[in-house]
């Protein structure tokens, strides 16, 4: 899949996630492509669009080091233990050199996991996940490059 389409898809699940808890479960998202030791977002949408990129780096540190001891193949999630405010809250594999991001950003992964209709949107959730491990984000890969990523869009909603 290419970023066209994984931005379609992953906007295509939050809205059914959402149908499904009855309001956003993740109120932002970023789509992150990982080169070396760098990223590029490849897309943003949430209420933050202006402001995000100033503390993304402390935003998913909680989250990075729940990640760096997992091993997720391409579909593979994960949820942030201990997350609240701007700290994101999910973590998917969405191909071999990129993840999806979710966050909410007025509530914890425990509040939102709190609620009843927590179960029916990690069917939505799943669902998402399972379209990603049946095809993949695949990037195209720079021939050169003399400078580290830079964000590509922040696709603000």
């Amino acid at each position: 899949m290419n970023v066209e389409s994984a931005l379609s898809e992953i906007r295509f699940g939050f809205k059914r996630m959402a149908s499904l808890y009855g309001e956003p479960v993740f109120d932002e998202w970023v789509l992150v492509a990982l080169a070396d030791s760098t990223g590029a977002i490849q897309g943003y949408e949430g209420p933050r669009a202006s402001e995000f990129l100033a503390s993304f780096t402390q935003d998913i540190a909680t989250l990075r080091a729940e990640l760096a001891e997992e091993d997720l193949d391409v579909g593979g999630f994960t949820f942030g233990a201990a997350t609240h405010g701007h700290t994101y809250d999910a973590a998917m594999r969405v191909g071999p050199a990129a993840y999806l991001l979710g966050n909410h950003t007025k509530r914890s992964m425990e509040e939102i996991r709190a609620r009843p209709l927590w179960l029916k949107a990690q069917v939505a959730w799943f669902g998402l996940s399972e379209r990603f491990r049946a095809d993949p984000l695949i990037l195209p890969v720079p021939a050169h490059r003399t400078q580290p990523a830079q964000p590509v869009t922040t696709n603000a909603a």
